[in-house]
């Protein structure tokens, strides 16, 4: 696997020979996006709404704006620790170093399993053979678990699948995400779907008090951030890819909405902008 960081002049002369492929991982907010429901008697958050401010009208003839509500988790979007509670005294959006934002990914592919279970969960055994076969997770990076279920974004119920046995969608194994937090030095966790924990969450330890609430070695972060409902990370191509992440957030809140961009480049290596 290439290793950060990834050289500058590369990024230079792939932009002037014209060989950047632009990869947006990113989903449009709207008022069909899917939102979680929480059952009574926890309180939800409302969907997405736009509301027009003025239009080269009397309400304002020079300028066209809007105002919008919405939840802050929501469509593509990043959780900052103090999301979780085991997370409280960790860091808000805004307090977090746009340094402890940057650094490469490696894509770590499910979705054949996740085709035949989608219930299925992301496991340590799985974070191991992965690292067996392309080295150490990156430090100072994020761990992107493709699993397919972008694909399922426009259509609500399938993406919120849910039967009578409950809800249903891929996740994070609780130790494997303890072990992503505590023993590797990874600063975030990306994921396709809702959440980084499954749809039947309700029946284990829940991986998000693990990915978000526990302090990551090195102190890389205070604790490991997550990124939820990417676009498709394969557009990423393979494990070896390498990618760039950075955020820039000036306000105070749990967690924000985002947009998520990959700049590909020769070598196997990528370049992600978040903002």
């Amino acid at each position: 696997m290439a290793r950060w960081p990834v050289p500058l002049d590369s990024v230079y002369e792939a932009i002037a020979a014209g060989s950047l492929e632009w990869v947006d991982l990113s989903h449009e907010l709207s008022e069909a996006t899917p939102i979680i429901e929480l059952p009574p008697p926890y309180a939800n958050t409302p969907g997405w709404s736009l509301e027009q401010v003025s239009d080269y009208d009397e309400r304002g003839p020079w300028f066209y704006w809007n105002s919008f509500r919405g939840s802050e988790h929501m469509g593509t979007h990043f959780d900052a620790p103090v999301h979780w509670i085991t997370g409280r005294d960790g860091d808000d959006v805004s307090r977090i170093p746009p340094e402890r934002l940057i650094g490469p990914a490696a894509v770590l592919d499910r979705t054949a399993e996740v085709a035949a279970d989608p219930d299925y969960l992301l496991t340590l055994d799985d974070v191991r053979r992965f690292e067996a076969e392309h080295g150490p997770l990156p430090s100072g990076g994020w761990l992107l678990y493709r699993t397919g279920w972008s694909t399922r974004y426009w259509d609500r119920n399938a993406f919120l699948k849910s039967d009578e046995h409950g809800a249903h969608w891929p996740g994070v194994d609780p130790e494997c995400a303890r072990f992503l937090a505590e023993e590797t030095e990874i600063r975030g966790l990306g994921v396709e779907q809702i959440g980084i924990d499954a749809g039947r969450a309700h029946e284990l330890a829940p991986a998000h008090a693990r990915a978000t609430g526990v302090v990551g070695v090195a102190g890389v972060a205070t604790r490991p951030a997550v990124l939820r409902v990417l676009g498709d990370v394969g557009a990423l191509a393979v494990a070896d890819d390498l990618t760039d992440l950075a955020l820039i957030a000036g306000i105070f809140g749990v967690g924000i909405a985002v947009s998520i961009s990959a700049i590909a480049v020769p070598v196997s290596r990528v370049a992600v902008s978040i903002s």
